[in-house]
């Protein structure tokens, strides 16, 4: 399935467009176990601790850059999301463009209600924005859309730290 904005798009772009939506899963790295790390991320979040939660996921976006083999990436976290008449801004990738290195900017709590945001829209959040640095650094694309091959690549990177997590929290002590 193409989204509709597809047949707008020029030959050149239509291309990297397919390409994008024919990659379908990401797997973690091998070797990595981010299980613990997942876990401190929900808890600094469920505390409402900013500067926790920016702590573990440059932690957590550290590790999985290190283990694609990608350049890295600074993980900025701030406080309310933007807002406008469209909507909420929930994350932000920045490529590099003169900066030391590409930005991931995820924001924590709601616009309208200040809350806290559920930690799985969260995490789902700084993947999501991972997986745009890795449309650029791992695969190569040109440009990076958001294709039915790129939602597919975000749920199975999700899945497998999620899968981890709960590894994590079943293996602690009581």
């Amino acid at each position: 399935m193409r989204f509709g904005y597809y047949e707008r798009l020029s030959s050149a772009r239509k291309k990297i467009y397919r390409c994008s939506d024919g990659i379908a899963e990401l797997g973690l790295p091998p070797g990595l176990d981010l299980g613990a790390t997942v876990a401190r991320i929900e808890a600094a979040l469920r505390a409402d601790e900013r500067a926790a939660v920016q702590r573990e996921c440059q932690s957590l976006i550290d590790a999985l850059v290190a283990g694609y083999r990608v350049p890295k990436l600074r993980v900025r976290v701030l406080a309310e999301r933007p807002a406008d008449d469209y909507g909420e801004l929930h994350g932000l990738y920045e490529p590099e463009e003169g900066r030391a290195s590409p930005r991931l900017t995820a924001w924590m709590r709601t616009a309208r209600k200040r809350q806290v945001v559920a930690f799985k829209t969260f995490l789902r959040t700084v993947i999501h924005e991972l997986c745009h640095h890795l449309d650029y650094e791992l695969f190569a694309l040109e440009e990076t859309f958001h294709t039915e091959g790129f939602y597919k690549r975000e749920s199975s990177l999700v899945n497998a730290l999620l899968a981890q997590r709960q590894a994590a929290i079943d293996s602690s002590p009581p």
